[in-house]
């Protein structure tokens, strides 16, 4: 007598997302009690930027006077320091981001063996990577709200556009986060550190129109600026912020989406590959 083997349907996927999401968030909560004994490490990286802002948006801003974000005949001049900030508000969610997704994941990966631990509970692999990249977003967005309320309090925004600047530092923290896993599967040593480091976030931070506009560079500089993913951050905040909006704007949300997007599948796979082996 034959024996028919029904199975239980799949749920659907949103129940499956959330499910996957309602996990995840116990490795959120794991982050927030390390990080109640140690919270001066976690705000430290808010003053980095800040410091930035204060001594070249100023300090050198006295001497550059202001800058003309308009190409051409017409004329739209801002302060240096409202042309920095929104370039060191980019730089601070991803300083959160790398901060957590590449030193303090590399550790718990390679040292302290966390995720085996977790492993052994409920959370699967997946989960574990995606509560990795909601708390580094909240470590970012941390970051962005608190610069956010100095540019404010300082003058510097001039648009009503400002109230999407917060979503848009979290996409491009999103990315960068996302980024950050992938990486960090890659690492094996410490002293890997300065091939991303050194060789990838430091070019980005110094060619990525933070402090000058893409316009003094050589045609050839430009174009490889213009498709580097802290630019794209860059360029979104700063016509946030200023209110000089065209449909570039969307091509920054475009790719720094598509960025996001080939960066998790790279990361959700490499983590498996490590955590499986």
């Amino acid at each position: 007598m034959a024996v028919i083997v029904r199975r239980a349907p799949a749920p659907p996927p949103l129940l499956t997302v959330v499910g996957s999401l309602m996990r995840a968030r116990r490795v959120v909560q794991r982050n927030m009690l390390v990080y109640s004994h140690s919270w001066i490490v976690l705000v430290s990286g808010f003053f980095e930027p800040l410091f930035y802002l204060l001594g070249i948006g100023f300090g050198l801003g006295s001497l550059i006077g202001k800058i003309d974000l308009l190409p051409g005949p017409a004329v739209f001049e801002v302060p240096f320091a409202a042309f920095v900030a929104p370039g060191l508000l980019a730089m601070s969610a991803m300083n959160g981001a790398i901060a957590e997704t590449i030193f303090n994941v590399f550790f718990k990966l390679n040292y302290e063996k966390t995720y085996e631990g977790m492993l052994a509970t409920p959370l699967g692999i997946r989960e574990i990577a995606l509560g990795e990249l909601l708390w580094s977003l909240m470590r970012g967005g941390l970051y962005a709200t608190a610069f956010i309320a100095v540019m404010l309090a300082m003058g510097l925004v001039f648009s009503w556009w400002t109230v999407l600047v917060l979503p848009a530092a979290i996409l491009l923290g999103a990315a960068f986060s996302a980024a950050g896993l992938a990486t960090t599967t890659f690492l094996r040593t410490v002293q890997d550190f300065d091939l991303p480091m050194g060789l990838v976030v430091m070019p980005m931070f110094l060619f990525s129109g933070v402090f000058f506009p893409i316009a003094v560079y050589p045609i050839v500089i430009q174009a490889i600026m213009q498709v580097i993913p802290l630019y794209r951050g860059v360029h979104l905040l700063r016509s946030l912020t200023t209110g000089v909006i065209d449909l570039t704007v969307l091509v920054d949300v475009g790719y720094l989406l598509a960025f996001f997007a080939v960066a998790i599948t790279i990361a959700m796979r490499r983590m498996e590959t490590r955590l499986i082996q």
